[in-house]
């Protein structure tokens, strides 16, 4: 980022960068802002906000989106997988307190090119900011939302919502440490671009009608 920066300052040229909700340690229960203090708990968060710090100290005009949980309908992602699951079992265990908002490539592309548009008019607009879907949700009530959609699809399933319980992260270790709280305040996107940001539930079952033959 660093390098792609220096030269886009050279040339004069903005600079998109995605970024995350990892650069914070996702402790309480509050959407965090632009300003708020970063404290990565991982490596990738440490060097994805490195990555930042280098592309504002580049002097580039630039657009620093972070955002979280993206899903799209190609490759691996948590819907498919947790349709697999599904068919494959009776019940599933899921983290409940980790909350965040499932973000859709395609929003988040589109937010790129909303406010890259407006920023070629007003570079004041340079800055970062927080793009993600509206609303929130644990990753256990994300996968009954998935699962929900699967058997109205009519897909082969053999856990329902309802068979899908919530347990703690402390229950289900992983390598990387992930934020708790992944809720993003998204304030500043919309009144410096003037946009609107949709629930994450809508964008999510759009994403899902594509996914279903791969799901079949």
């Amino acid at each position: 980022p660093g390098v792609m920066a220096r030269e886009m300052r050279r040339l004069g040229g903005w600079l998109v960068h995605y970024s995350t909700d990892y650069v914070f340690d996702g402790r309480g229960d509050s959407p965090r802002d632009e300003v708020a203090s970063t404290a990565p708990l991982g490596v990738y968060g440490r060097t994805k906000l490195a990555g930042e710090e280098q592309i504002r100290d580049s002097g580039c005009l630039h657009l620093i989106l972070r955002t979280s949980w993206v899903h799209a309908a190609r490759g691996g992602n948590f819907a498919r997988t947790m349709l697999r699951l599904a068919g494959q079992r009776d019940a599933l265990k899921v983290v409940n307190d980790q909350v965040g908002a499932p973000t859709g490539a395609e929003l988040l592309a589109d937010l790129a090119a909303l406010c890259l548009r407006s920023a070629l008019i007003a570079p004041e607009l340079s800055g970062t900011y927080h793009a993600c879907a509206a609303g929130e949700v644990s990753w256990c009530d994300y996968a009954r939302h998935v699962i929900a959609w699967g058997h109205r699809a009519g897909l082969p399933l053999r856990a329902t919502p309802d068979s899908v319980t919530g347990i703690a992260t402390a229950d289900y270790p992983t390598p990387a440490t992930r934020p708790a709280n992944s809720r993003l305040d998204c304030a500043r996107i919309a009144a410096a671009h003037g946009v609107t940001l949709p629930d994450w539930g809508r964008p999510l079952d759009e994403v899902m009608d594509r996914l279903q033959p791969a799901a079949n």
